[in-house]
């Protein structure tokens, strides 16, 4: 067993959140330490591209002083938006003007962001391989942080950036995330524009939909030619169980989504049988709308620790990097460590209330069964 250590902040998680909160903190003399349960920086693939929004995402990047370094990395034709029916015609097609790509929302891969983040901090910043057990209160506001290898470490603030499942959230809040009631299984196309150029053109440069009858194809352009494909379907958790699907064979799922896609245009369907990458579960689970707690000293969350919500929001990476950039600033310009967090959940917790509710309901609303219509009505109104 390590002997403790006694960071004046502690971080759980690694994630664009608890990163971006690191790095501000950084910037203003803070003593902070990022402690994630991934074995190091390259051990897990972060998932798909964000796009980074001027009133939450950018925001924090400037306060980070990294937005010189993101506009390296960005993509401004992702903003592209592209609606198909499920006879593949398109209905709506919104292409990012030149004033649109300077100040829009330029889309950027998780993994870029990780690494920029990461590569803003100080040198070992980061403990790489520590799983929180949990978070043990010692009064006063400070707690002993237990991992899973033996190691604790004492903090006078824990801010819990874990995620979905956070263990920091235990000490502030019993809610735990319920299934949405739509799954998504991830699969993937390489090296898209030679290998499968009609898929290519067929999702653009950015993100193309096809939703109906609580169904959806979602194909989103990634960097490197790689498009990542959500197939969404509104379904029990326990689908596979129910239907007798093996989710580690890939001809089995094959076959059970082409079923369940019956009756849509061939090439779409390329989007579910051409993948390189297998098929991965994905149920999408939320916390309870409105998800508050009662203020507790010496710890604090943020991102989907705190207020988890369906990918549909598109508010899910912005708004935990504007829940950092707001607890940072609170954090070096209030006097105590209590009034901060005090001053950052009286803010973050409405933003975030409303910004589940929205999220909800644009989940509703993509998968149900005249989703088609309410999609393109949608994108009409805000575009």
């Amino acid at each position: 067993m390590t002997a403790p250590t006694t960071p004046r902040i502690a971080i759980i998680g690694a994630g664009p959140g608890g990163l971006t909160c690191a790095r501000i903190l950084q910037r203003h003399g803070a003593t902070v330490t990022v402690y994630d349960l991934d074995a190091d920086r390259t051990s897990r693939n972060q998932g798909g591209t964000l796009d980074m929004q001027p009133g939450s995402g950018q925001v924090a990047l400037r306060a980070a002083g990294l937005m010189d370094e993101f506009a390296k990395h960005s993509r401004p034709e992702g903003q592209q938006m592209r609606l198909l029916g499920r006879d593949a015609a398109v209905r709506f097609d919104a292409l990012p003007s030149e004033a649109a790509k300077g100040e829009g929302n330029p889309e950027i891969d998780r993994g870029q962001l990780r690494d920029l983040l990461l590569d803003s901090l100080a040198p070992g910043t980061v403990h790489w391989g520590h799983r929180l057990t949990h978070a043990e209160p010692l009064g006063d506001g400070a707690h002993r942080l237990h991992f899973a290898h033996g190691a604790t470490a004492e903090t006078g603030l824990v801010i819990g950036a874990d995620g979905a499942w956070s263990r920091v959230r235990r000490l502030l809040s019993a809610a735990q995330p319920g299934y949405t009631g739509v799954t998504f299984v991830e699969a993937g196309l390489n090296d898209a524009g030679t290998r499968h150029p009609a898929l290519a053109a067929l999702t653009g440069d950015g993100t193309m939909m096809a939703l109906d009858d609580n169904h959806g194809l979602i194909a989103q352009r990634n960097s490197d030619q790689h498009i990542r494909i959500y197939i969404g379907m509104r379904t029990h958790e326990d689908w596979h169980r129910r239907a007798g699907v093996d989710l580690a064979d890939t001809d089995t799922m094959r076959a059970h989504l082409l079923e369940r896609f019956t009756g849509w245009n061939e090439q779409l369907l390329g989007l579910i049988t051409a993948t390189d990458t297998g098929y991965i579960n994905r149920p999408l689970y939320a916390l309870p709308v409105p998800h508050t707690w009662s203020h507790a000293p010496g710890v604090t969350i943020l991102g989907d620790a705190a207020h988890l919500m369906s990918p549909f929001s598109g508010m899910g990476a912005n708004l935990a990097m504007l829940d950092a950039a707001d607890l940072a600033h609170a954090i070096n310009g209030t006097p105590t460590v209590d009034g901060a967090v005090r001053t950052y959940e009286e803010i973050m917790l409405p933003r975030s209330v409303e910004a589940a509710r929205g999220a909800a309901e644009g989940l509703d609303s993509a998968f149900a069964p005249d989703s088609a219509q309410q999609a393109l009505a949608h994108m009409s109104e805000n575009h």
